[in-house]
């Protein structure tokens, strides 16, 4: 169960991508063969990106592979550093629960309006449900590297070379 929750993020990302990969190549077979194509693959290829780019952002949090300036912070005593680390993934956490409630709003208003998607004539709703859920799991996992990180804080390699010169 451990191994389950710890790689949650990489299942759903290798799920939704294999799926966009089927559809994408059934989609060019159908079109070489017949010339035709099915009309929502676009609209599945869209929310497989909106998905994949969420979940993997989620799993780049876990792993602390997200973009951030670290040059000055390295320059920072250790404990000031740590402290700075600690301060920053704090703002991205309450920025990323604001965006999650943003998104709960956007789900409640797209099924009180009704709209639904151009291809599939679906609820739109369906595709943006996992984004609130999505959101929480990138705060969950930067809380999670942030506790890691400052237990057991890592310097970057290549910054070691620039401190240390």
């Amino acid at each position: 169960m451990k191994k389950l929750l710890n790689n949650f993020e990489a299942y759903v990302c290798a799920a939704i991508f294999l799926s966009m990969t089927a559809v994408g190549f059934a989609n060019v077979v159908v079109r070489y063969l017949t010339s035709y194509s099915f009309a929502s693959t676009q609209e599945l290829l869209l929310a497989g990106f909106l998905l994949l780019t969420v979940f993997g952002a989620s799993l780049a949090a876990q792993r602390g592979q997200h973009l951030a300036v670290t040059f000055f912070a390295s320059l920072l005593p250790a404990y000031l550093e740590r402290w700075l680390r600690v301060f920053a993934a704090a703002v991205s956490v309450g920025l990323l629960l604001l965006a999650a409630w943003f998104c709960v709003e956007l789900v409640r208003n797209q099924i009180a309006s009704g709209v639904t998607t151009a291809g599939l004539q679906l609820p739109a709703w369906y595709y943006t449900a996992a984004l609130p859920l999505g959101f929480v799991l990138i705060a969950l996992r930067t809380v999670q590297y942030a506790i890691h990180d400052f237990h057991d804080p890592q310097i970057d390699p290549q910054l070691e070379d620039i401190i240390d010169a």
